[in-house]
């Protein structure tokens, strides 16, 4: 089991030194065999995948098909796609972070080191036409995504250093406030908005071509953003707050103003933002099972990668005990953001490796793209249509955002 967020931090010190209702009825898994013709034809762009934070604390070989976590070479392959966005991200922290940016250049070159040892199936790329030059060679384009403006710690140069290195977007919070955009993660009553900084900043992005995303911030940090930002928006991995009322997901106000800016929203996979039912019995069972994580840290001392393997088998148990939500919500949040922002106004955004394995039944790992095809077609979606949402809406925005840069200005 790969560490996400809510582990990341009994993992650092491993880095450092080396249910309130029941359980929905799952949808039959696609039985069709994959169509192999039709994803050499199209491009599978992921916005969002957290696999770096299992490189860096678990020494992980994404060059092997793996028997935990979503994200390897082989099921990338298996998946179709061409594109992927990795995550560089370390936890967030109110006030001065001047740690956060130099943990933030380290995450970068240990994904530099682990995809320089794969040529023959990766490369780093930063545009749009790399992940294009990508499908032609049959590799993958592995892109960085800024999760969290905390790591630039108020300072335009370190955004201007982040983007120099391939940064191509940056979520302008993670789960807390920044002295200058508020967090949607964030309790405490002083959200900022969008401070003075926080305008330089977006206007900088714009400036410079990197993409300004909204996922994460406060709903009042992202009316502010709409008013500043001259290029198209993102998210790179939110879903619908109609069909589920976590705060981190988006209003349809909120993805109708994106679709306005020409911009795209990348549908995030993680059960609890997709099935309240679902966020519900997670809770309690983890009320019911408290400190066993810590307990695994102890234990596990030392061995990232036992610690790793202790953990999914842990989140294995919580969800046969559960259940996961049927692969139909996630294609209810799909299917409801195409109506409301129009089919060119949906991307992917998994948050693959970011979610323990909580993931809907058929969209377990990077490899069941078919599932969401098949899922996709009997929500009545052409083929054309669902090519825009896995890969071409997505290349849109990115050459849209550094068609409207002024590098010179």
């Amino acid at each position: 089991m790969p560490l996400t967020r809510r582990q990341w931090v009994l993992a650092a010190a491993a880095w450092s030194a080396a249910c309130s209702s029941p359980a929905p009825e799952p949808e039959t898994a696609v039985e069709t065999p994959p169509e192999a013709d039709f994803l050499k034809n199209v491009h599978v762009i992921d916005l969002h995948c957290d696999t770096p934070m299992r490189i860096a604390a678990e020494g992980f070989d994404l060059g092997k098909r793996n028997d935990y976590g979503q994200v390897d070479i082989p099921r990338l392959h298996e998946g179709g796609y061409t594109g992927v966005f990795f995550s560089v991200y370390c936890p967030g922290a109110r006030g001065a972070t001047p740690e956060k940016f130099q943990e933030a250049l380290d995450i970068m070159a240990k994904i530099e080191a682990e995809v320089g040892r794969h040529p023959g199936d990766l490369f780093l790329g930063d545009s749009a036409g790399d992940i294009e030059r990508a499908k032609q060679e049959g590799k993958i384009t592995i892109l960085y995504g800024i999760e969290g403006g905390h790591m630039i710690d108020s300072k335009l140069d370190n955004l201007r250093t982040l983007f120099s290195k391939g940064g191509r977007y940056m979520t302008l919070t993670h789960s807390k406030h920044t002295p200058w955009a508020g967090s949607s993660g964030d309790t405490a009553a002083d959200d900022p908005g969008l401070t003075e900084l926080g305008r330089e900043i977006v206007a900088e992005m714009n400036r410079l071509g990197m993409m300004v995303d909204v996922s994460h911030i406060s709903d009042k940090t992202f009316a502010a953003v709409r008013e500043t930002s001259a290029a198209p928006l993102i998210a790179s991995h939110s879903s619908c707050r109609a069909l589920s009322s976590a705060p981190r997901n988006m209003t349809d106000g909120m993805l109708k103003q994106v679709a306005d800016t020409g911009g795209v929203v990348h549908i995030n996979y993680y059960d609890g933002f997709l099935d309240d039912g679902f966020r519900a019995r997670s809770a309690a069972w983890g009320e019911d099972h408290k400190g066993e994580a810590e307990k695994l840290k102890a234990e596990y001392a030392g061995d990232p990668q036992g610690l790793a393997h202790a953990l999914y088998r842990r989140q294995i148990a919580k969800l046969d005990e559960i259940g996961r939500p049927p692969l139909a919500v996630l294609l209810d949040h799909f299917e409801h953001a195409v109506t409301v922002m129009g089919v060119e106004g949906v991307g992917l955004g998994s948050d693959f490796d970011g979610v323990d394995e909580e993931l809907p039944e058929g969209m377990e790992d990077c490899s069941k793209t078919m599932n969401l095809v098949e899922g996709l077609r009997g929500r009545g979606l052409s083929d054309g249509d669902i090519s825009k949402i896995l890969g071409e809406n997505t290349l849109r925005v990115m050459r849209d955002v550094q068609a409207a840069a002024k590098p010179d200005a």
